[in-house]
């Protein structure tokens, strides 16, 4: 599975979002377009993106522009999964 289809699966599941993850494409908001993504949310999906890519997330590395897009969530895991 690719980073895109992991991300989503892990949205789908952590927001509790259904068949609306499968709308989510890059360009897509996140950060105020998806009501269920507020501040806990975004907890959870750190913790759930550490676990399931077996990456550590430092506090430092997350910006609001993390979350910005779908695509900018993307880039965001897959430069942690090349350090």
């Amino acid at each position: 599975m690719t980073v895109i289809k992991n991300l989503r699966e892990i949205l789908k599941t952590t927001l509790q979002i259904g068949d609306r993850a499968n709308d989510i494409e890059t360009e897509t908001p996140l950060l105020g377009n998806i009501p269920e993504l507020d501040s806990m949310a975004v907890a959870m999906l750190i913790t759930s993106i550490e676990e399931h890519f077996d990456i550590f997330i430092d506090d430092d590395d997350i910006s609001a522009e993390t979350f910005e897009t779908f695509g900018s969530l993307c880039d965001f895991v897959e430069e942690k999964l090349a350090e």
